[in-house]
Parts: C-alpha cells; sequence; structure tokens
C-alpha cells in the first residue's frame, strides 16, 4: 500500500488500541474487546464463531466468580456493547474466532491475539502518553500494561488487509482472538474446541519484552517457562484477640509464615526456577484472630520437571505450614502453562518476509523468553499434529516495564508487527508442510 493508505491504516489502529485501553477487562471478561473484534470481523467478511463454540466451556480455567462475571456484563451492556454478542458470550465465554477462505485450496494458517489485561492501577503522572493524550483506563485497579490492547489492534488491522486481498487468498485463515492470556488460563479452551487440530501453520506474537528496538523482530521465541498458577485458602478458627486468643486458630499467620518459607525454596541446578506469591488477603478487624486467609502463587520452571520440582516442594509448604498453625489449606490450580519451542525451521522463511518491509530493520533469529506464555500450549498441540508453529517479537521501546503501571509502548509497532503478520499468511501457501523440513516450492532452494 502506498504511504498514504498505510498512514491511514495505522492511525485506525491507533484509535482501536487506545479505545482498548481505556476500557481494560480482566480474563473471561473481556465482554466489550470480544464484541468489537466479533463486530469488525463480521463487516470484513470473516466467518465469526465465539462463546461456546470458541472456547469449551468446561476446559477453561481460573474462571472468575458468576458474581463477578455478572458485573462486568451488566457494565458491558451499559456500555454500549452490542446486546447479541453479548449474549453469544455469557457466562465468561469471551473467545473469538475469525475465519476467512480462498478460493484455492490451500495451508490453514492461525494467528492468535491475545485480549486480556493486568490486575495493576495504572499511573496517573501527566507525562504518562495516555494520562497525557486521555486514554487513561477507567477502571480501578486494571490496566493494559502488557501490550495485549495493541495485539487486538494488530489483530483488527490485519483482518482488514486480509480481507482487502481476499482474492489472492489461498487456503484458510484463522483468526484466534484469546481470553485469559495472563494466568495462562484461556489457550487450554480454545484448543479444546479444536481450533488448532488441523492447523498447518501457527504464528503468534508479543510487543516488546525482550525486543525493545523499534523496527526489531525476533523471528523465533524460545525458552518458554513452564508454570502453574494456584489459589490457595487456609481456614483457621476466629476468636476474641484479647479476651480468648486461645481458641482461635490464625489463618492470617499460617499463610505469612507459608509466604516466607515458600520464597525460600532452593532453587534447582538444573535450570531456572520461579516462585511468586502475588497477593495475600486475610483477617477481618484488629481484634479478631483471622479465620480466613487468601493467596495468589505461581510457580515456574525452565522445563515441566523443574516447574514440577517447585510446585511439589510448595505443596509440602503449604501444607507443612498448616498443620503447625492448626489451620486447613485448601488450593485449586487456576492456570498453567508448558514449556515449549517454537520451530527454527521457519525462521529462514521469515527471515525472508522481514527484509521485504522497509520498516524492519533488524532480525534476529531467535531469543529466550524467560517468561511463561499462554501461546505456548498452543505451539506445542501444532507441532504435535505436524504442523509449524513460531512465536514472534515486535520490538518497541517501552517506558516502563511490563505489568508496571506506567508500561506503554511505540504505537509505530502497530503497523510493523500487522505488515509482518500479512507477509507471513500470503506466503505460507509457497510453503509445504514436511515432517522433517520445510521447502520452499516456488524456487525449492530450502531456505
Amino acid at each position: 500500500m502506498d504511504q498514504e493508505a498505510y498512514d491511514q491504516w495505522l492511525s485506525d489502529m491507533v484509535a482501536i488500541r487506545r479505545a482498548i485501553h481505556s476500557y481494560p477487562e480482566p480474563g473471561w471478561m473481556e465482554y466489550r474487546a470480544a464484541a468489537f473484534v466479533a463486530e469488525r470481523l463480521t463487516q470484513l467478511g470473516f466467518e465469526v464463531v465465539t462463546g461456546r463454540q470458541a472456547c469449551l466451556s468446561e476446559a477453561r480455567m481460573g474462571v472468575p466468580h458468576a458474581d463477578e462475571i455478572s458485573l462486568h456484563e451488566e457494565m458491558a451492556l451499559n456500555e454500549g456493547v452490542n446486546p447479541y454478542w453479548l449474549e453469544q458470550m455469557r457466562g465468561g465465554h469471551t473467545a473469538v474466532v475469525g475465519i476467512i477462505r480462498g478460493s484455492k485450496p490451500g495451508p490453514i494458517v492461525a494467528l492468535r491475539f491475545d485480549m486480556d489485561c493486568v490486575e495493576v492501577g495504572e499511573s496517573q503522572d501527566p507525562a504518562h502518553a495516555p494520562v497525557k493524550m486521555g486514554y487513561r483506563s477507567r477502571r480501578q485497579g486494571l490496566m493494559h500494561a502488557c501490550g495485549h490492547d495493541g495485539h487486538i489492534a494488530i489483530g483488527v488491522g490485519t483482518a482488514v488487509q486480509i480481507a482487502e486481498r481476499i482474492e489472492e487468498l489461498t487456503g484458510e485463515i484463522r483468526l484466534l482472538f484469546q481470553p485469559a492470556e495472563e494466568g495462562c488460563r484461556g489457550a487450554k479452551a480454545m484448543i479444546e474446541a479444536g481450533w488448532l487440530d488441523d492447523v498447518d501453520y501457527f504464528f503468534g506474537g508479543h510487543i516488546g519484552l525482550k525486543s525493545r528496538t523499534l523496527g526489531e523482530v525476533v523471528a523465533s521465541s524460545s525458552g518458554f517457562l513452564s508454570t502453574t498458577k494456584l489459589d490457595v485458602v487456609f481456614r483457621g478458627k476466629a476468636a476474641h484477640a484479647g479476651e480468648s486468643p486461645e481458641l482461635g486458630r490464625n489463618a492470617l499467620l499460617a499463610a505469612c509464615s507459608a509466604s516466607l518459607h515458600l520464597h525460600s525454596i532452593s532453587r534447582h541446578s538444573g535450570g531456572a526456577t520461579r516462585i511468586h506469591v502475588g497477593q495475600l488477603v486475610a483477617g477481618t478487624g484488629r481484634n479478631v484472630i483471622a479465620e480466613e486467609a487468601h493467596m495468589k502463587l505461581e510457580t515456574r520452571g525452565v522445563t515441566e520437571e523443574l516447574n514440577a520440582f517447585m510446585l511439589t516442594e510448595a505443596v509440602r509448604i503449604l501444607e507443612g505450614t498448616a498443620n503447625v498453625y492448626g489451620v486447613v489449606c485448601q488450593r485449586e490450580m487456576v492456570g498453567s502453562g508448558v514449556s515449549a519451542e517454537a520451530d527454527t525451521a521457519l525462521i529462514p522463511w521469515i527471515q525472508r518476509e522481514c527484509e521485504r518491509i522497509n520498516r524492519i530493520h533488524t532480525v534476529i533469529p531467535t531469543l529466550a523468553m524467560g517468561v511463561s506464555e499462554d501461546a505456548s500450549l498452543m505451539l506445542r498441540k501444532v507441532k504435535e499434529r505436524g504442523g509449524k508453529a513460531a512465536y514472534l517479537m515486535f520490538g518497541s521501546p517501552l517506558t516502563q516495564g511490563h505489568h508496571q503501571p506506567c508500561f506503554d509502548f511505540d504505537e509505530e509497532v502497530l503497523g510493523i508487527a500487522a505488515e509482518l503478520l500479512i507477509q507471513l499468511v500470503f506466503a505460507c501457501p509457497e510453503w509445504t508442510v514436511d515432517k522433517e523440513d520445510l521447502i520452499r516450492t516456488t524456487d525449492g532452494d530450502g531456505g
């Protein structure tokens, strides 16, 4: 497209990103964002699937309480969300799949975009761009502090160009707009609904992370950390803290002690491991022995074996500490991610397409993520079925790191990322999927 058309296309994506940024939504409650996506994809001529057909209900993880879901549904309706889409998504079924097919047979290509926000309050610093330009989060304690608002905009911008070039399209394109990436809760439900079963090529990606230079692209991410997310409740016995403390069983002290011991778990010589207690809420009053304490924690490991080690140790400490304080400990797994590697065989083809985009000046073949990502389940599923999968990073300077109150990115990256994904979509039919390697059918040079 010419410069004028590109500028307008990018401007539209920026507007989408800012609108989404103003109304952040947590996992399984992305009604406003999901309805917007569904509406736009329908207008562009995509077949749209959402609700229980897009994500298998019983495979969802970490689903919020029904009262919280109902509150967000009511908010969405009051904010003008199309009741048709809201009805499709009720009960926390906010996944959206957009499907479009070319006139000729060809590969099935899936692109994945996550939609949920982070539970962190956004900065009110006047220098913070969303504050200065009027699109700061309007929801207390919620913020798009990871770039998923940008990912939604990239997905819609990609859809626009695919629809405009439908006459050139070969095969089938599936755009997967995924809920609940934070906490690794949403990918499993879309996988179990069958959307990755027959995919030949899968591409996911993320703004920033380890790539902080505009115009830089990481062609193939590696080093996804396996992870387990736990919600834990300590249940003790309330009592008057002054008159009869001996009658109580202090859930608050048990939880605090457990938190300290959890962070003292020995690290493993076999590779990187992590543990983090992210939330601890306990007690009802100054003079009441705390009857309940609620904890949210996670374990991670560079392999599933290392994560299993951390999880086993965490459970041992939780149960042991509960026993010491005479309280009951209940736990629930609310999220899970696997270690995974992208296909290195795709790197030469991704590099080739990057070279055709003058806004991309640097391509890093592969780079370790060092974090967990729900897309790792999708990568693994596609590869198990004989397809090829890559997870890219789209370079952008960040004002502050991910999950921090002043997080922001350079919006020019939206155009770069979308342009590259479009290039890949239209290049894939020139490749064939082979169990051992990729062969470029147009020139046979194999990269």
